[in-house]
């Protein structure tokens, strides 16, 4: 995986970083707990330090507070010191290593990381992260089954899901007839040099893992070396124009790409202003990513988990999806959304049939700590 700015950073995360957002009449308290961790102490602390990325919980546009969170607060009597701190994985990751690697506090109880990176493994691989406080979460059982058992957090020990998307194919309806594999994209003579791939290689294979019939999970060296075969002919060809993060929207709105790799919450966004555009998951197997919750040391383990079951009540879950559009992990959250805003409820971009849910899949995250696929794939990338 290549340390780069990458899918909706750039429209959902490109707002000022760094701005503190408190619940409405409260000060920024600056600390949580008195200890270092409260993994068995079941006090709830006087603040809970929630880092995020920008325009990604429900905002209230007139007071530009947080609806959610003064639940939460009138719900437990905790203040929220909620942070739009991450912009993007690696530099987030820069920044918290150096105090994590030698055991002091980030003055965090919950950081957001996106799975499709290095990062949430990485943290778990070091013992930077605490475990959840299950107890405290009996909502846990409101987790959609498709992303109970991530391949590097098998049990979800130590992470639970904030949003996710979907990784397939858009294209332009005006411009070409469906494009609904990964060969036709990549091979199609109509389409040469008016298509993109994804710059992350834990966005972009597993739908070239996929098409290969090969396991995303479980990449070994043969696997890999097919689909690197795959991607570098359609780039020798001159088929693929170039490699992007989320820069691909505007190009694909504007008519200059026929057809990509494309997430599925851009394209709702998109389709908003150009019917035209359309996004399918391949049939062969598309991706999934997921923005997880984790505590690092540090953190106020009991308080965070307590947020994290308030988040998984299905109420809480469809005010917070109502808002930022992405793909809830919440089960009872759609239901909610039915009677409340039923054309979000509907939207199989953000609530995806299981089916969807069944044929898509997420990289093996040893492969995305591999120093030698990292530097074979930002040479093929950058070439």
């Amino acid at each position: 995986m290549t340390d780069v700015l990458t899918r909706q950073e750039l429209l959902r995360r490109a707002a000022a970083g760094g701005a503190i957002f408190t619940v409405p009449g409260l000060l920024a308290a600056c600390g949580g707990s008195s200890s270092k961790s409260a993994s068995s102490n079941h006090t709830l602390a006087k603040t809970l330090r929630f880092g995020n990325w920008p325009l990604y919980i429900d905002i209230n546009e007139k007071t530009k507070s947080h609806p959610s969170l003064t639940q939460f607060q009138k719900k437990t009597g905790v203040h929220v010191q909620y942070t739009e701190d991450i912009n993007d994985n690696a530099t987030y990751f820069g920044k918290i290593q150096g105090p994590l690697s030698r055991g002091q506090s980030i003055d965090r109880d919950i950081i957001v990381m996106t799975d499709n990176s290095r990062y949430p493994s990485l943290l778990i691989k070091k013992g930077w992260v605490e475990k959840l406080d299950k107890s405290a979460i009996p909502n846990i059982k409101n987790l959609v089954p498709a992303l109970q058992h991530p391949n590097w957090d098998q049990n979800r020990d130590y992470s639970l899901p904030w949003q996710s998307g979907l990784t397939g194919i858009a294209y332009n309806d005006k411009l070409t007839d469906p494009v609904l594999t990964v060969p036709d994209l990549l091979e199609n003579p109509k389409l040469k040099g008016k298509i993109t791939l994804l710059q992350g290689a834990g966005d972009t294979m597993p739908l070239i893992f996929a098409a290969n019939g090969d396991d995303p999970l479980k990449v070994t060296d043969a696997s890999w070396n097919r689909a690197i075969k795959v991607v570098k002919k359609a780039v020798d060809s001159g088929q693929i124009r170039q490699f992007t993060g989320n820069d691909y929207s505007g190009p694909l709105a504007k008519g200059d790409l026929k057809a990509c790799f494309a997430w599925s919450g851009d394209v709702v966004q998109l389709q908003a202003d150009n019917k035209h555009l359309h996004w399918n998951l391949p049939k062969d197997g598309g991706g999934i990513w997921t923005d997880n919750m984790l505590i690092p040391k540090g953190g106020n383990v009991y308080t965070a988990s307590v947020y994290m079951n308030f988040a998984y009540e299905p109420k809480i879950a469809a005010e917070i999806e109502d808002y930022v559009n992405y793909i809830c992990p919440v089960v009872g959250a759609k239901e909610v959304l039915l009677k409340q805003d039923p054309a979000v409820a509907k939207n199989t971009l953000i609530f995806p049939t299981k089916a969807m849910l069944d044929n898509a899949h997420n990289f093996d995250a040893a492969a995305l700590n591999n120093e030698k696929y990292i530097t074979e794939w930002q040479n093929l990338i950058s070439g």
